[in-house]
């Protein structure tokens, strides 16, 4: 399963997978100076002990990072929709539901955050906002859950809802061509080029020839990871990284939103 983050700026959406999965992320140094998410943070956790990992995808709030936010949003099967209890919905909040509705998400938690700062009138005010928010859309029966990333309250009970979510996630395809969009690309020493993004179709396995982007640049698969672990073989509703060569083949020439398709959908 892959879960997505959605909500305003300051909201607590990093803060609070941090708290559902002990891991603090690999923030950026704009986003330490800045104290603000801009780009996609990734994680992987298991829910309950010998559970399969699942995929987290943090996105920014800020409205100038949308683009980021939907280049994260594409391909996950949860949503949790993040309302801060002081502030309430707010601009991105509805902007953020507006993306994802119209995505096609087919499930969504909401946690409202900050229960620690608030008085629990205000608590029920925001619960009553957010239950207003999607009572007219595809989500107007999700679960709310108020939580505090800072004492760990309601966290329990989120990750057994995430839990429980896992087994009504629709398994993708696995039959046809593999495809998957990129959202990163990077280089690594000794390595090479390797780009990440969640699949969409099919399998891949290392040794395949994949297309690349509009060129449909031939680019062989080195190695590979599925849901952060190495594997020899990745599928369709898995986050997956590709160690990929080609022929001449340079970082600046993969870009967010480029499509890795199997060579026989040319």
């Amino acid at each position: 399963m892959i879960v997505g983050t959605a909500g305003h700026i300051d909201h607590g959406k990093t803060a609070l997978l941090q708290a559902l999965t002990g891991q603090a992320g690999d923030q950026r140094q704009e986003e330490r100076a800045r104290g603000m998410t801009i780009d996609l943070g990734y994680r992987y956790a298991a829910l309950a002990d010998g559970a399969p990992l699942t995929g987290f995808i943090d996105v920014p709030g800020h409205e100038r990072f949308i683009h980021n936010m939907l280049a994260g949003a594409q391909g996950i099967d949860l949503v949790l929709l993040v309302v801060a209890a002081d502030d309430g919905v707010m601009p991105q909040t509805r902007e953020h539901l507006a993306i994802i509705e119209l995505l096609g998400i087919p499930l969504a938690l909401v946690a409202i955050t900050k229960c620690d700062r608030v008085e629990p009138q205000r608590v029920h005010e925001v619960q009553a906002q957010v239950a207003a928010l999607l009572a007219p859309g595809p989500y107007a029966q999700a679960q709310q859950f108020v939580v505090s990333s800072i004492s760990g309250a309601g966290i329990a009970e989120l990750r057994q809802a995430l839990q429980a979510a896992q087994a009504r996630v629709s398994q993708r395809s696995i039959q046809g061509g593999f495809r998957l969009a990129v959202d990163r690309a990077f280089s690594i020493a000794g390595a090479g080029i390797v780009v990440t993004g969640t699949a969409l179709a099919g399998r891949v396995s290392a040794g395949d020839t994949l297309l690349l982007g509009k060129s449909a640049k031939a680019v062989r698969v080195r190695g590979l990871h599925a849901q952060n672990q190495p594997a020899l073989v990745a599928e369709a509703g898995q986050r997956v990284a590709l160690n990929i060569a080609g022929e001449r083949l340079a970082l600046e020439q993969i870009h967010r939103g480029d499509w890795l398709v199997a060579d026989w959908l040319r």
